[in-house]
């Protein structure tokens, strides 16, 4: 990929109109949603949506993530219907995506999908994304704007550190809020897709319990090996062995902690944060156990991935 100078965007008027701008013209923009930063491009444009997996070194077998500023623009892509309509109404905007049958006449590229018949479409909360959508009007592919694989962005500093010179423009606002991926679900039965920023009890409330999902790709972020580290990672730890650091959770000595109090937000917001700064000192990494209820299902499938083998 050829090099590009990669300019910060301030998240006023101006800045927002300039990421519109540069989307239109097939470009590559990062933006802040309550999640974790996108690397956006025109959905509907195939060239500017490869630049996406380009950038990223990203298996273009992964599909991606549509952005739309609401319910009533999705459903020009998708059919939502359903238990689907009845969480978007319930969630949107928020930190859910929706995995939905394609409706007729789309118009979105075929790399968005990955080849499958569904789309995976999320209305995010935070107000740039907002922003942007809706000056932009149209539907932005946005995955993780990191390097596959590795650590999700949840600053423009964390995205500028892994892609400079391969997006044209970052939104900054800060710090992401949730620090968690979206929570995905779709299919039928109504399958839980990936945990992430929406608890799996929050969205059993609306709809009933969701079976768990297979082994095929359906939906982004299922890859084995994800959201890692340069250095290995190592769960579940109380103590570290000879030259790791630790990243605790709840009252304890550690290196960094997650949440001191024990918070499972607060710990999903530090996550990646914390990952990044660890990494940064090139040792091994031990985590200490985190509970499997609420978002720690979440943040324990994004620490399994990031200890898995690598590929």
């Amino acid at each position: 990929m050829t090099e590009t100078e990669t300019t910060l965007l301030p998240a006023d008027a101006g800045g927002i109109a300039e990421a519109a701008r540069l989307l239109a013209a097939g470009r590559l923009v990062s933006f802040p949603t309550e999640t974790v930063y996108g690397l956006g491009a025109n959905a509907q444009d195939s060239h500017a949506v490869a630049r996406i997996f380009d950038a990223k070194g990203r298996p273009r077998f992964n599909p991606l993530i549509v952005h739309v500023p609401d319910l009533d623009m999705a459903r020009r892509y998708a059919d939502i219907t359903g238990p689907l309509a009845a969480l978007a109404n319930s969630f949107w905007p928020g930190p859910l995506t929706l995995v939905a049958p394609l409706a007729r006449g789309h118009g979105l590229s075929p790399l968005v999908t990955a080849g499958l018949d569904t789309v995976a479409l999320r209305v995010p909360a935070h107000p740039a994304a907002q922003d942007v959508l809706r000056v932009f009007d149209g539907p932005v592919a946005a995955p993780s704007a990191n390097p596959s694989g590795r650590i999700s962005p949840t600053t423009a500093d964390h995205v500028m550190a892994g892609l400079r010179g391969r997006v044209d423009a970052i939104v900054d606002a800060g710090p992401c809020s949730v620090g968690l991926e979206s929570t995905i679900v779709g299919g039928d039965p109504l399958t839980l897709l990936r945990p992430g920023g929406l608890a799996q009890e929050e969205i059993e409330r609306v709809v009933g319990p969701l079976a768990k999902a297979g082994n095929a790709i359906t939906a982004p972020g299922q890859l084995a090996s994800h959201y890692a580290p340069g250095a290995p990672v190592r769960l579940n730890a109380n103590a570290t062995h000879p030259g790791e650091v630790l990243l605790g959770f709840g009252p304890m000595t550690s290196d960094l902690n997650l949440s001191l109090s024990g918070d499972l937000i607060e710990a999903a917001a530090n996550l990646f944060d914390h990952l990044h700064v660890l990494d940064a000192l090139d040792q091994p990494i031990a985590v200490a156990p985190i509970p499997e209820c609420g978002l720690g299902r979440a943040i324990n499938d994004r620490l399994r991935r990031a200890a898995a083998p690598r590929p």
